[in-house]
């Protein structure tokens, strides 16, 4: 049987090196890595797999949210940082989507991947 407790979720990239510096230098992740993919710690004993793949193609969809109870902050810290923010329509010019649901924000990892912070009570 499996052991559902441990599960986590994955994506790949086209260059593990980069993706290694992003996750932990630009988003302060605590990152490791063993047979040539990284381990992302979420806190919490959550983890996420980044694994290379030679025809890597960047999901389409956002891959990764991170909560966040400020995004204001959260987009500035990560903008000082050097993580570029999405342009989609509705987006306001602090690169934030204020209408229709909750504030979100979405930026891209190295492989073109889209990552979001999200805000939540």
């Amino acid at each position: 049987m499996i052991d559902i407790s441990k599960t986590f979720s994955g994506f790949s990239t086209d260059d593990i090196a980069a993706a290694k510096v992003f996750y932990a230098e630009k988003l302060g992740l605590s990152v490791t890595e063993s047979n040539g993919m990284l381990h992302l710690d979420l806190g919490g004993g959550r983890e996420h797999l980044i694994y290379p793949k030679p025809q890597h193609e960047p999901a389409s969809y956002t891959a990764l949210n991170f909560p966040t109870s400020d995004i204001e902050t959260a987009v500035s810290e990560l903008r000082e940082r050097g993580v570029v923010f999405e342009s989609y329509p509705g987006v306001d010019e602090d690169g934030i989507m204020r209408q229709g649901g909750p504030r979100i924000a979405w930026f891209k990892d190295p492989a073109g991947n889209i990552l979001s912070v999200l805000e939540q009570a």
